[in-house]
């Protein structure tokens, strides 16, 4: 089995959905959907990215082209080194996607950039997501 039809087939699971709830939630049949998950027929650009969202995985770890596990320590890493001032609770981040501790990295980044920095800002916008 190719690598996209295989972990379009594993995120659909791990997601929860069966095929035919998933195909709905997509706009596409259920067949469709199968085709794809059996590298039958392969998504149009816009139908990978809607997947993509609905599963809650980057396109690049549908391609093949990362691990998440490799890019979520990437992120986590980029913020303890670059901003080791930072008292972030990064247990509270294990469960957070990578789009959102990317969105805890910009926003730290951010916050830095400003004269008024505050562990307290940044603290709050993490339990907010």
């Amino acid at each position: 089995m190719k690598t996209l039809a295989k972990r379009l087939r594993e995120a659909r699971k791990k997601s929860g959905y069966n095929q035919i709830d998933a195909a709905k939630k997509l706009g596409i049949s259920n067949g469709t959907l199968s085709g794809y998950e059996r590298n039958y027929r392969d998504p149009d650009t816009d139908t990978l990215k809607r997947m993509a969202d609905l599963y809650d995985v980057s396109v690049d770890w549908l391609l093949g082209k990362s691990d998440p596990n490799s890019e979520r320590e990437t992120i986590i890493h980029k913020i303890a080194t670059e901003f080791p001032e930072a008292d972030l609770m990064f247990k509270d981040m294990e469960s957070l996607s990578i789009e959102q501790l990317q969105e805890v990295y910009e926003f730290i980044k951010f916050k830095k950039g400003q004269k008024e920095w505050c562990d307290w800002e940044c603290v709050l916008f993490v339990k907010k997501i």
